[in-house]
């Protein structure tokens, strides 16, 4: 049976270790103050994401054995907040990376996920009918500055605007340097999430042009009840940036933000004619993160998907 996204250990976040194969298992290696080798074995049959933070060293046998089970394999900065590379097993579904190409190439299914997502973050809101991507950039823009100001209210720091400026960053205000230092903690987040599902970052429906549009659409979801807050609460900070990071790692193992990432960015991929049909477990297995893929196809526009090993020869064998 597959893992659910809801699972306890659909991600696993190590460091400080050394991640080793033995006759039993893929372990970790961790040493005592007091000189001895501990082993912790990893239930790697039961892993979507294994991420791999600072000092953590691992052989390429482990290496095979995680790739084998289709576990994807991440390295992040501290607590997880970073991700820098990715190593995704062969046996990862494309089902999702294939749903993200379709929807982002059709203007028609790229705005209404871009809709989707607007409803996500404010659940409240009126959209009409016909509406524009502009008008959708103007709605989220409203929102925002209402909620700036009731942060600012709140806090008593009066007006606040947003101000990212990287030539300017020693000169900026507390809550801005704290607001983009803990954006980027939840960007590294969601790109490790994105990754785990084998997607690719840099298709994005609202933001484009970068390597990470797609990782900014999905963060854009969480930061008014994750980043926001958090920064306006450390207003009065002398060292907003770095407590910014501490605060956002700290928090992260309260709000278990991945699995609920993985599961919003499935349901945004999900045609919405689909989502509601069939039975709770049949969404939940068309859901699971891993599908582990055993026979390669063929793509052919009118035919659809076609079995691969075949001569389509005339009379072939």
């Amino acid at each position: 049976m597959l893992p659910r996204v809801a699972d306890s250990l659909s991600f696993l976040y190590l460091d400080m270790v050394r991640v080793v194969q033995d006759d039993t298992g893929v372990c970790a290696q961790i040493k005592t103050d007091g000189g001895r080798t501990d082993l912790v074995y990893l239930p790697t049959a039961a892993l979507s994401c294994l991420l791999l933070g600072p000092g953590v060293s691992i052989t390429t046998r482990a290496l095979s054995t995680l790739a084998r089970h289709g576990t994807s394999v991440v390295c992040v900065g501290a607590g997880g907040i970073r991700a820098y590379a990715g190593i995704l097993p062969d046996s990862l579904t494309t089902r999702w990376i294939e749903q993200q190409v379709t929807t982002w190439a059709d203007p028609a299914k790229r705005l209404d996920v871009a809709i989707h997502m607007y409803r996500m973050r404010f659940q409240d809101a009126d959209i009409p009918h016909t509406v524009t991507l502009e008008q959708l950039r103007g709605m989220e823009g409203q929102r925002m500055k209402a909620f700036y100001k009731i942060l600012a209210q709140q806090h008593g720091i009066g007006r606040f605007r947003r101000n990212y400026r990287p030539d300017q960053w020693d000169s900026q205000d507390p809550v801005n340097l704290a607001l983009s230092a803990a954006n980027t903690c939840l960007y590294g987040v969601v790109h490790a999430a994105l990754l785990a599902l084998g997607l690719s970052p840099a298709l994005g429906y609202v933001h484009t042009g970068t390597q990470h549009a797609f990782v900014y659409d999905i963060a854009d979801l969480y930061k008014v009840e994750t980043t926001l807050p958090l920064a306006f609460a450390l207003h009065s900070s002398d060292n907003a940036e770095q407590e910014a990071r501490r605060r956002f790692r700290e928090d992260l193992r309260l709000l278990r933000l991945l699995p609920r990432i993985v599961s919003d960015v499935q349901s945004l991929l999900t045609p919405r004619h689909n989502a509601a049909v069939g039975t709770d477990d049949d969404k939940d297995e068309e859901r699971s993160e891993r599908q582990d893929v055993r026979m390669v196809h063929l793509w052919d526009p009118h035919a659809g998907v076609l079995p691969a090993g075949v001569n389509y020869a005339a009379g072939g064998n």
